[in-house]
């Protein structure tokens, strides 16, 4: 089973924090941090949307963050491991999925599967070497669809509030009537406080094309270390879904981390250091294996 264990923190990581690091965010530096984050650049690709992205050039492993589901890559979260992986000299690289941010496309005309490219599209073209995937919500079920299908390029994976098959496990819990009555209408509405409108809107196209992405029925064939994190409050997607992800996962790696006063987006300040040790621990074993 799953258990929870973190190393001490690295030299890099406690100079990190000391010089201002994660505190930086919130403190009197934080103008001078955005001054020197990465700049905005554009992925061209052949008959589809550009794709918007910041890059840090660095070592091996590098880290690359996956955003959550109308989120987009300029979050505290990604923020701070930018600054991190800086600091440590690390590659890393944060983006916006079609649709998200400033990349091109409409959210509403997006799903699973066009996704699941942009992360393969990163993965082949904008990054070298194996990466550590940090996916926040549909971000981690996003990092494991691409772990599954570029296992040389997975070094390891973090996932925070890891939604794995939640949208489509969630419509299928609804009642019988409820699915049909969304069914007619052709869309499922979903209460949220993370949008002006309240609400979340999924066509019934996005989720019957999602049910072709879903992972938890069988083992997960995925070997490299996989870290876990979810906040108990979160009453978005339930804890227990990563519990799930680390019982199917055929790797011998595995830690979940729960947090007692956790929510969804994980954006508070011990969650954020959290995240950071969390991959500060993966980049130390991931270079002592070398």
């Amino acid at each position: 089973m799953a258990a929870v264990s973190l190393r001490s923190c690295r030299r890099g990581l406690s100079q990190f924090l000391s010089n201002g690091g994660l505190t930086t965010v919130w403190s009197k530096r934080f103008e001078e941090v955005r001054r020197h984050k990465s700049t905005v650049q554009f992925a061209s690709r052949p008959n589809l949307p550009k794709l918007a992205y910041r890059k840090v050039k660095g070592k091996s492993p590098g880290v690359v963050f996956l955003p959550g589901y109308a989120s987009n890559m300029n979050g505290q979260k990604a923020e701070a491991l930018e600054e991190f992986c800086r600091s440590l000299g690390h590659s890393f690289l944060r983006f916006d999925y079609t649709g998200h941010g400033a990349s091109e496309g409409v959210l509403a005309e997006g799903t699973l599967g066009t996704w699941k490219k942009d992360v393969l599209y990163v993965l082949d073209e904008l990054v070298e070497g194996p990466q550590i995937l940090v996916g926040s919500s549909i971000g981690g079920w996003l990092m494991l669809l691409a772990a599954i299908a570029r296992p040389e390029k997975t070094a390891a994976l973090v996932g925070i509030a890891t939604a794995a098959d939640h949208l489509v496990t969630s419509f299928n819990s609804l009642p019988l009537e409820t699915r049909k009555e969304f069914e007619a209408k052709g869309e499922w509405t979903v209460p949220t406080k993370h949008t002006e409108e309240g609400v979340y809107k999924f066509s019934m196209d996005f989720l019957q094309e999602a049910e072709n992405h879903c992972v938890l029925q069988s083992p997960i064939p995925i070997t490299c270390p996989v870290r876990l994190i979810h906040g108990l409050k979160d009453e978005d997607v339930p804890w227990h879904v990563s519990m799930q992800v680390a019982e199917r996962v055929l790797s011998h790696d595995v830690d979940v981390v729960l947090r007692r006063y956790g929510q969804h987006r994980m954006s508070e300040k011990d969650d954020i250091k959290l995240i950071v040790y969390t991959v500060d621990d993966l980049v130390d074993k991931l270079t002592t294996m070398v």
